[in-house]
């Protein structure tokens, strides 16, 4: 039963070729031009649907961009804040050290607390600089004074004020001193 409706495959053949072909009694001036405007408004179309891709896609990256910036970056109001309690740590620490008579277990004390709050901000990210012994980089240090120093010009002598960055961006500079390099023998006369 199914057979008897079932189309032969030279019939199916046939069609699809037809179905391509205009009709013999068509007008082929106004088909071509109806077929060229299909043909403008589906590369039309297409050029549309590419921008819009491309557009969706740049979005996505701005906004992952974003995220990743925010977490990064996000925690550097609070530690922006929290950098003159760094301060005061190591003004305090630095006291006890040189201090007659001070407390050995308190200062131990003050030092495992310090110990704690500089581990607390670097799982955030941040690094202090402390750049004793390395060349003056403008970008990450501030020098407030050169003295004659028996090491190569430029080369960082002493910190007094550690910096920070927060995920390699600079917070604040080091303030250090830096080297003029060694003494000429002129200057010793």
């Amino acid at each position: 039963m199914s057979d008897e409706h079932a189309p032969e495959p030279n019939d199916i053949d046939q069609n699809a070729e037809q179905a391509g072909e205009p009709p013999e009694n068509a007008d082929d001036a106004g088909d071509t031009g109806d077929t060229q405007a299909l043909l403008e408004q589906i590369q039309q179309l297409k050029d549309t649907q590419l921008r819009l891709a491309a557009e969706s896609q740049n979005v996505r990256r701005r906004a992952e961009a974003d995220v990743e910036k925010a977490r990064k970056f996000g925690a550097e109001k609070l530690v922006r804040e929290m950098l003159p309690v760094a301060d005061s740590f190591e003004r305090a620490l630095e006291a006890a050290r040189v201090m007659e008579g001070f407390d050995s277990a308190m200062l131990e004390g003050i030092e495992a607390t310090f110990e704690l709050y500089t581990q607390a901000l670097a799982k955030n990210g941040l690094t202090p600089i402390n750049p004793v012994d390395e060349l003056f980089d403008p970008a990450r240090h501030q020098a407030i004074s050169m003295v004659p120093a028996p090491v190569p010009a430029n080369t960082v002598v002493d910190v007094v004020q550690t910096g920070y960055a927060l995920n390699d961006r600079v917070l604040r500079a080091a303030m250090v001193v830096v080297s003029q390099g060694a003494p000429s023998v002129d200057d010793s006369v």
